[in-house]
Parts: structure tokens; C-alpha cells; sequence
């Protein structure tokens, strides 16, 4: 008689108590999903500080980098300006030397049909 299937060793739910039970399965569903939601919030808080903390200091960075070009290049313009013979000279001179370096190339290789 054990082996008869229409007798069960527990007891069967009732349909109360197993809408009971899903109630109790969505609610603790819904306690989790609020937890998962909170730590969310709180990492995608954190994520924007980081990213603020970054772009400030990029900020201050490139900043800081502006005006130091820009002293440089003043004080260039006002070497450049109090003395534009000396620069016209150096430019002069690294000209002559370019010149040079290139007709000394050229002449250490060996001659060909050249296109000019």
C-alpha cells in the first residue's frame, strides 16, 4: 500500500498557503533588488566622483601647462624683440650649415642619372 501513488508522504499545499509562500518569495525578491539597487547607487556615486576627481586634475594640469607656455613664449618674443639681429644671425647661420650638411650628402654619393 506504500507504493500507491495517490498517497503522499507530506502533506500537500493548499492554494492559500502556496500563494502565501510566493507572496513571501516576491517580497524577499523585492528586498534584494532594493539592496542591488542601493549598492548601485552608491558604486555609480563613487564612479563619478573618481571621474570628477580626474578631469579636475587634468584640468588644473593643463592649466598650469598653458601658463608656463605662455611665459616662455613672452619671454622668447622679448629676447626675439631685444636682440633681432642675433636671431636673424642664428636662423642665417643654421641655414648655411643646412645648406652645407645637404651639398656634402650629395656630393659623397656616387654619380647617376639624377632627374634634373
Amino acid at each position: 500500500m506504500a507504493d500507491d501513488p495517490n498517497e503522499t508522504t507530506a502533506p500537500r499545499m493548499t492554494q492559500r498557503e502556496a500563494q502565501e509562500a510566493l507572496e513571501k518569495q516576491v517580497a524577499q525578491l523585492k528586498r534584494e533588488i532594493g539592496k542591488i539597487n542601493r549598492t548601485l547607487a552608491e558604486r555609480a556615486e563613487e564612479a563619478v566622483e573618481e571621474a570628477n576627481g580626474w578631469y579636475d586634475s587634468a584640468t588644473e594640469r593643463a592649466s598650469r601647462t598653458a601658463q608656463a607656455l605662455r611665459s616662455r613664449a613672452q619671454s622668447v618674443s622679448g629676447v626675439v624683440h631685444d636682440n633681432p639681429g642675433t636671431v636673424s644671425s642664428a636662423f642665417i647661420l643654421g641655414g648655411a650649415a643646412g645648406l652645407l650638411l645637404g651639398l656634402a650628402l650629395g656630393a659623397s654619393e656616387p654619380r647617376r642619372e639624377r632627374w634634373f
